[in-house]
């Protein structure tokens, strides 16, 4: 390190929560696409990475993003609200795909219903909320948010909660859901349910 220099805060290293999050989006499309090429007997693992991701990644962004949009950014609130209710209903889809299993002979179709919501939604969250995010955040801001979302995500429940879409809400029963939620994981896991 040459004289003068100080070493950059870990705070600063942290991607953008916005790249961050579309870089998610990304990964959700895929595990859509891994869940839909599997054959019958091989979908359960890749849907419960699916169930995972969909389940902590909302959690965080209801969590740290929608607040700061609804309070900080120019129409947060409306903005807000259409991608909760968007979000409830891919949640309830969800919860229904998760309980009947990837046996059920209704899950292929369903689970195109759920790909459509999700990346409807996700297109949505780019182009009205995380469009004003980036130009309306600072930086730093947003540095911060993804910090925010990763703690999130450490501590999410794994499975969806619809009804659970608010900030409020997820502090207040995500940490007993996440528990049981990783303890269904676990069981699930063990016994190769």
């Amino acid at each position: 390190m040459t004289e003068g220099r100080h070493p950059v805060p870990e705070l600063m290293k942290e991607p953008d929560v916005v790249d961050l999050l579309i870089h998610q989006h990304g990964l959700i499309r895929d595990l859509f696409d891994e869940v839909e090429r599997a054959a019958p007997g091989e979908r359960r693992e890749p849907f419960r990475r699916l169930v995972r991701m969909l389940a902590v990644h909302e959690t965080a962004e209801e969590e740290i993003v929608h607040p700061y949009a609804r309070r900080r950014v120019d129409g947060g609130a409306g903005i807000v609200e259409d991608r909760l209710r968007e979000e409830h209903e891919a949640k309830r889809l969800l919860a229904l795909l998760d309980r009947q299993g990837v046996d059920h002979p209704d899950f292929m179709a369903n689970l195109d219903l759920l790909r459509v919501a999700v990346l409807a939604h996700a297109r949505a969250e780019e182009r009205y909320e995380f469009s004003r995010l980036r130009a309306e955040a600072t930086a730093a801001e947003r540095r911060a948010m993804a910090l925010g979302v990763r703690a999130a995500q450490a501590m999410a429940p794994t499975r969806p909660h619809p009804g659970v879409e608010s900030a409020t809400k997820n502090l207040l029963f995500g940490p007993p859901a996440a528990i049981v939620d990783r303890a269904r994981d676990l069981i699930r896991r063990a016994t190769g349910r």
